[in-house]
């Protein structure tokens, strides 16, 4: 996937969190262990969103347990920089052609 194309996934999904409730606090946080795609609230849960698109397969398999690493790293910072005693979860937002589907609390 290239730099255009996870960009513009990542615009359709702040669109479609948006329209589903969801505040927008941070796009693309970055750290020194990796980067956050966005940071939404809904229902005072924080979500630390991973975004991932694929035109030919499941864009899930492209999460993997050493993504998932840097994830929790790069979230233990977030929370460093910005504290917080909120509930939060990880999850995932995939797009492909059909359309986005999103899968809450991937972390384990």
């Amino acid at each position: 996937m290239s730099l255009k194309t996870g960009k513009k996934a990542e615009r359709i999904v702040v669109e479609y969190l948006s329209a589903n409730g969801y505040k927008i606090l941070k796009k693309n946080f970055y750290s020194k262990f990796g980067e956050i795609d966005i940071v939404a609230k809904k229902d005072g849960v924080v979500s630390f969103f991973e975004v991932k698109f694929s035109q030919n397969y499941d864009p899930i398999y492209r999460i993997t347990p050493a993504k998932m690493k840097k994830i929790i790293k790069t979230i233990e910072y977030y929370f460093l920089l910005n504290e917080s005693d909120e509930k939060y979860r990880i999850d995932a937002a995939l797009v492909t052609p059909a359309g986005i589907e999103i899968i809450e609390n991937i972390g384990f």
